[in-house]
């Protein structure tokens, strides 16, 4: 693949992105089926394992853009009402009710405590059958920093995964290598059934990205 562009092909970080975009079998696919990212195939295929998505279900999916995990679920359970948060824009899905916004917020959880009818201070069980969050920070190259950067983020995801999940409800998201700390661990096996750490085959192999799943919400 040439590049044209001068100042993108100057920079060799642009540059080895694109020819590795070119040549990666998963972007091609997304393009054939008609998907707007790669990251649909991390989805997917922690579906295919584990099994959690079905039709009916409401789903919320944090760090959507640009929106592939829920253009998945629209197309493939049609019935399930989604609930997507990003930072970024993403292109309206059939579908999807979707949020711009800091997940870490109290203006973006506002938001979706609303659309769930979620009361802050509830101690009932929540209405949410799966929570998805791909939200990843801005990394700086230092491994240490990076990795806490993320334990934050999904920490944040799972104190909303706790207060918004029904009985037997999943929760999903991106870690990074060196898993998650003994608090946070401790809080997975407290709530839930089961609890994995994985890393789907469409991960690139040189990513630090992982997956923690939690099956089986044992609720409140």
């Amino acid at each position: 693949m040439k590049i044209l562009n001068k100042k993108i092909a100057a920079k060799k970080s642009s540059a080895a992105w694109i020819q590795r975009q070119a040549a990666d079998p998963y972007v091609a696919r997304a393009q054939r089926e008609g998907y707007r990212a790669r990251a649909v195939y991390k989805l997917i295929e922690m579906n295919e394992k584990f099994h959690f998505l079905k039709n009916g279900q409401v789903v919320v999916d944090l760090g959507a853009a640009p929106g592939s995990w829920s253009q998945y679920i629209a197309r493939e359970f049609p019935k399930s009402k989604i609930f997507a948060m990003d930072l970024l824009e993403i292109k309206p899905i059939v579908g999807v009710e979707f949020y711009q916004g800091d997940f870490t917020t109290d203006d973006a959880l506002a938001w979706l405590e609303e659309q769930l009818h979620l009361a802050p201070d509830d101690t009932t069980h929540g209405p949410v059958d799966v929570v998805l969050s791909d939200m990843a920070p801005n990394t700086v190259g230092h491994k240490k920093t990076d990795h806490i950067r993320q334990m934050v983020l999904l920490e944040y995801a799972l104190d909303f995964a706790l207060r918004a999940l029904k009985p037997g409800g999943t929760f999903v998201a991106k870690s990074f290598t060196g898993g998650t700390t003994n608090d946070l661990l401790k809080l997975f096996k407290e709530n839930f059934d089961r609890v994995y750490h994985i890393k789907p085959p469409s991960s690139r192999k040189d990513s630090v990205e992982m997956f923690i799943v939690g099956l089986g919400f044992r609720g409140r």
